[in-house]
C-alpha cells in the first residue's frame, strides 16, 4: 500500500532583496504570518494575480493576504517547481 501524499509544493527561492527584507524583520508574528503566506504560493504558486507589464521573461505575480497583512511579489519557473520572491511587505 503506497503512502498518500499532499499536493506537491514548489521551493521557494527569495531573490537578494528579499532575502535582505526577511532579515529585517524582528517581530516573531510578522515572520509567521510571512511563513503562512510563502507555504500558501508554494502549494499554489497561480493564486497570485498577474501584474500587468513586459511579456518579454516570467510573469510577475502578487498575492496579498489581507488577514495576515502580508503582500509578496514573486515569478514562478517554467516546470512550476520553484517560486522566486522578488519583494516582501509584512
Amino acid at each position: 500500500m503506497t503512502a498518500s501524499h499532499g499536493p506537491r509544493r514548489a521551493r521557494i527561492a527569495m531573490s537578494d532583496s528579499a532575502a535582505k527584507q526577511v532579515e529585517q524583520i524582528t517581530s516573531e508574528a510578522a515572520l509567521h504570518a510571512l511563513d503562512r503566506t510563502l507555504v500558501v504560493i508554494s502549494v499554489d504558486p497561480g493564486i497570485g494575480e498577474p501584474i500587468p507589464g513586459s511579456t518579454d521573461g516570467p510573469v510577475l505575480r502578487q498575492y496579498a493576504d489581507g488577514l495576515e497583512a502580508v503582500r509578496v511579489l514573486y515569478f514562478v519557473t517554467a516546470l512550476r517547481t520553484v517560486v522566486v520572491v522578488a519583494y516582501i511587505e509584512v
